[in-house]
């Protein structure tokens, strides 16, 4: 059972006023229409009305059930369904409807399937390439159980992007990321990082779990020496009190210290704020705006 205990109050500066208007309504109402998924919905993500209301979303594909039970992550635990096979193409039909520019896929993970759904995500890509062409895309995918074989046929699909985020610091993954390996992690970026199809390798991590600098400025330096190119930083927010305690609302200034020191290390693109989640804004890092 995950029991949160929390007791210190939000700062002002993650008190974020919540507006909707006929522009996020549209965005929603085409989901609806096509029967989509996103972690925007499944996450409870902060920034959902804002980038709604901008005609973008990130699809999370594969179902609303995940194989694993993060101590941070909203997205319900559970037996997966059978994957849908017609899914793919209602994204493409979704991002063509949206007009996407960039268009983001992530996944539950799928622990129960022998590629770890990665043809899933290959289809999809195609499926977005065909129907809204001119659009970037990026594939925030699980670790596949470490299987490289199920990881190329996701970087056989050509995105611009593949995305896996390392979440938080090695020193506490055993209670924020059971079933997940930290080195693990850092050999999907490294595979990445080293594929000949020319695609960027991108990560990112949660800040207040309890985590020290000197612990982040590590993992910094494990995701450049693994060749990780992009970068997001932002603060853990607790779903609920089921779940893992924050332990420290950080400061915007250590996100531009933390953003800052980055840089330094040799990231081609940080994003670094309380707010800031793998998939806000994403198209930035190749100076796509939305």
């Amino acid at each position: 059972m995950k029991a949160n205990t929390e007791s210190i109050r939000k700062p002002e500066w993650l008190k974020k006023k919540f507006s909707s208007d006929s522009s996020a309504a549209f965005t929603g109402g085409v989901l609806e229409a096509l029967g989509l998924n996103t972690v925007c919905n499944e996450a409870l993500c902060p920034n959902r009305a804002e980038c709604y209301a901008r005609h973008t979303a990130t699809f999370m594909i594969l179902g609303v059930h995940c194989t694993r039970d993060c101590a941070f992550c909203n997205v319900t635990h559970g037996v997966p369904l059978v994957p849908d096979s017609d899914e793919p193409a209602r994204i493409g039909k979704a991002a063509a409807r949206l007009d996407l520019r960039y268009a983001v896929i992530t996944s539950v993970t799928r622990d129960d399937l022998p590629d770890g759904g990665a043809r899933h995500f290959a289809d999809t890509v195609a499926a977005i390439r065909q129907q809204q062409p001119s659009a970037a895309i990026e594939t925030l995918v699980p670790d596949f159980q470490g299987d490289s074989d199920a990881l190329n046929t996701v970087a056989s699909s050509r995105p611009d992007v593949i995305s896996h985020n390392i979440e938080t610091v090695e020193e506490l993954y055993g209670g924020v990321r059971p079933g997940a390996d930290y080195r693990r992690s850092l050999g999907i970026i490294a595979e990445i990082s080293a594929s000949e199809k020319n695609i960027h390798s991108k990560s990112g991590f949660m800040v207040g779990f309890g985590e020290t600098e000197a612990q982040v400025l590590r993992l910094m330096d494990d995701l450049r020496s693994a060749g990780c190119e992009f970068l997001t930083i932002g603060q853990y927010l607790a779903p609920s009190r089921r779940h893992r305690p924050v332990s420290e609302y950080i400061e915007p200034e250590r996100f531009d210290y933390y953003a800052e020191a980055a840089r330094g290390k040799g990231f081609g693109f940080v994003a670094s704020a309380p707010f800031v989640r793998s998939s806000y804004n994403a198209g930035e890092a190749l100076g796509i705006a939305h």
